[in-house]
């Protein structure tokens, strides 16, 4: 490699420095406790009403719209989970910690530890294959080549992808729970593993031992299904339109960090109501430039950022929520196509 080209890299590579220093400069990373305090409030006090509610309706179908309501709150509770993985709620490692066990364990029913782990190797590596987890999906194909790697039911299954993929959403919840528990009776991931095991038993129990003592056998069946149901419906709506459908690296890529966060995230547009409904998510290319910044300063560093990029010509993408989902099912269609070889019945 030249001189020119070492120079080149290393200017492009101080280019977050500067940035991080206008953001520091304007306080983006300061935390914000105040609002914090409020939005687990107002996740608690749902929680209590819904229950309340619950209670008071006894046996009846219409606990399905309490079903509802509950999956919406469990959301609401996982991006709390969420901002306490990346140290946005507090300073303290073991503050951040207890809020995510209580919040991912105790009231969702999801392995915190567990979820930290794979979110981390998935912000190191986003959108790079054989790096990042979130595009080594069993279920779906993301490149050509995990397409074509597809075989029997996987291959029938890979080119009607984008047909399936929001029905598959469903069982997104399911696939957390099972996936936290897991994650809890295996070395090396989980730091609190007995913490978080009675947690994941104490949020099961409680929650099958109400469902089923308040209802009748089969509207409890249907309560959990349309609860669990929607809860990863919701989750996956909210994370899908992030990267999916964003440029794809592979593990040779050498961009510095900068333009690997940037170039493989996509921002949703909407204001307020947006902003609530995906946790601020939508504001995906600034919480991958700074995780550790508070929900509520990523609206007010979106304009900083995205002028920061436009200068240096790095492309900033944003887009609405329709049309994220719509540029996510293309992808997913484009590569299904490309899935071209006979089921040849072998798995």
């Amino acid at each position: 490699m030249s001189d020119t080209s070492l120079d080149a890299r290393s200017e492009r590579g101080s280019e977050y420095a500067d940035l991080s220093r206008l953001v520091r400069g304007a306080g983006l990373l300061h935390r914000r406790p105040g609002y914090y305090a409020w939005r687990m409030g107002l996740v608690l006090g749902c929680l209590g009403v819904t229950g309340v509610v619950s209670v008071r309706l006894g046996q009846s179908w219409w606990q399905t719209v309490v079903a509802v309501f509950l999956a919406v709150i469990f959301a609401q509770a996982g991006f709390i989970g969420h901002d306490a993985g990346h140290r946005q709620i507090f300073r303290s490692r073991r503050a951040n910690d207890v809020v995510g066990l209580l919040f991912g364990n105790l009231l969702i029913g999801l392995s915190y530890g567990g979820w930290v782990d794979k979110h981390n190797r998935h912000h190191a590596h986003p959108n790079t294959e054989g790096q990042d987890p979130d595009i080594a999906v069993a279920a779906l194909s993301f490149t050509s080549g995990q397409a074509e790697a597809r075989r029997g039911l996987g291959a029938v299954f890979v080119r009607h992808q984008a047909t399936l993929f929001f029905p598959l959403l469903l069982l997104e919840g399911l696939h957390l729970h099972a996936s936290g528990v897991k994650a809890v009776f295996r070395r090396g991931r989980v730091k609190h593993r007995r913490v978080e095991a009675s947690l994941l038993a104490l949020h099961i129990g409680g929650y099958l031992t109400a469902v089923f003592l308040l209802l009748d056998t089969s509207q409890a069946i249907v309560f959990v299904l349309v609860n669990q149901g929607l809860f990863g419906l919701y989750l996956g709506c909210s994370f899908a339109p992030n990267h999916k459908g964003m440029p794809i690296l592979d593990r040779a890529d050498s961009l510095d960090y900068l333009r690997r966060q940037v170039l493989t995230s996509r921002n949703v547009r909407g204001g307020w109501l947006v902003d609530g409904l995906l946790g601020g998510l939508n504001y995906q290319i600034e919480h991958h430039l700074f995780p550790s910044m508070p929900r509520p300063n990523l609206r007010r560093a979106q304009p900083l950022i995205r002028q920061f990029c436009l200068e240096r010509g790095v492309s900033y993408h944003e887009t609405t929520l329709l049309q994220s989902w719509a540029q996510a099912l293309r992808h997913l269609r484009t590569v299904g196509r490309r899935q071209t070889r006979p089921s040849t019945g072998r798995s």
